[in-house]
């Protein structure tokens, strides 16, 4: 096997042998959006509209502030 096939089959195995992505946070901060807009809905009787506003603290984390109103 030549070289550089070799370095490609390193490269190859070391992807398929890494971790993979977590997307616990991102499929438990929709299942909490999801709840939001319910309490929401039910709070203002009926559909709603929404703001968002995100920041980056230093520490890394994303926070996310939503404003919810009655549509008219």
């Amino acid at each position: 096997m030549p070289k550089d096939d070799e370095q490609e089959a390193a490269l190859f195995r070391s992807l398929v042998e890494s971790p993979k992505r977590d997307n616990g946070s991102y499929h438990l901060a929709m299942s909490k959006a999801r709840e939001l807009f319910e309490q929401a809905e039910a709070a203002l009787g009926g559909p709603v509209e929404f703001k968002i506003k995100t920041k980056l603290k230093p520490n890394g984390k994303m926070v996310v502030k939503w404003t919810f109103s009655h549509r008219p």
